[in-house]
């Protein structure tokens, strides 16, 4: 995945842009403020990514707002994370947009990458599948191919072990657990992968919201882990992105 910088070099040496149409994009305002948001137009440009909007505490109203600056400035692959499906039905009426439920993601203007490498998005149980769905669709959205090992929980072992080729070969691989959070450590332990370890919410009362499980991801003793806040799935696909293209950016 090429950042806007790079698409207005090729450009000027293949001669589609000139130096100074290339200088004028490169001038625009770095941000638009709209008074209760300051849009980043220049996100694309310093980190190869369109500013992603967090949905959650944002009104519908605010919502409409940012999306049309950045349609306005011709902004690609624009994300709505933590996204309610009421608030996604009524941007529907003004905005094209796909809505995928069960991530909680909005997604417009798409490009269709060619898909990259392998992420493999593997989780305690079937209630963590929410927040694998944010971290698969985040990762499927920004050009990532994606295996989903869903239910391979340490209560049931075998479960993972079976799945053993897909976790060998990827070149990313996110953990995804509640309760205690085992996981985790268990794949750090068998795979060569990179791990982006997530802690959910889901589990009882010691659970305490996910601190149980994020705690033990913290000081897991498999090496080359790393943790990410709970509920975090579109952190850990937005970091597990960036290591995919590394190769591809050389």
């Amino acid at each position: 995945m090429e950042n806007d910088t790079l698409q207005i070099l090729r450009q000027i040496k293949n001669g589609t842009t000139s130096p100074e149409e290339a200088l004028l994009q490169l001038k625009t305002a770095p941000y638009k403020d709209i008074e209760y948001a300051k849009i980043d137009l220049h996100r694309n440009i310093r980190q190869g990514v369109t500013e992603i909007i967090y949905g959650a505490g944002k009104t519908t109203e605010q919502l409409q707002g940012i999306l049309t600056v950045l349609k306005e400035n011709k902004k690609k692959d624009i994300m709505i994370t933590k996204l309610s499906q009421d608030k996604a039905e009524k941007l529907k009426q003004t905005h094209d947009l796909t809505y995928y439920k069960e991530a909680q993601i909005a997604s417009l203007e798409r490009t269709n990458y060619e898909t990259h490498g392998s992420i493999v998005i593997a989780t305690g149980g079937t209630s963590d599948i929410p927040i694998a769905e944010e971290s698969a669709i985040t990762a499927e959205l920004l050009g990532n191919k994606v295996t989903r090992l869903y239910d391979v929980g340490v209560a049931g072992l075998h479960r993972l072990l079976s799945n053993i080729e897909p976790l060998m070969s990827a070149r990313v691989i996110i953990a995804i657990a509640g309760m205690e959070g085992a996981l985790a450590s268990v794949i750090g332990g068998l795979a060569t992968a990179p791990l982006i370890a997530v802690p959910t919410s889901i589990g009882y009362g010691a659970n305490f919201g996910g601190l149980s499980a994020l705690l033990s991801m913290l000081n897991s003793c498999a090496a080359g882990s790393a943790v990410v806040n709970i509920d975090n799935g579109f952190g850990a696909a937005y970091i597990a992105n960036k290591i995919n293209h590394t190769e591809s950016a050389k």
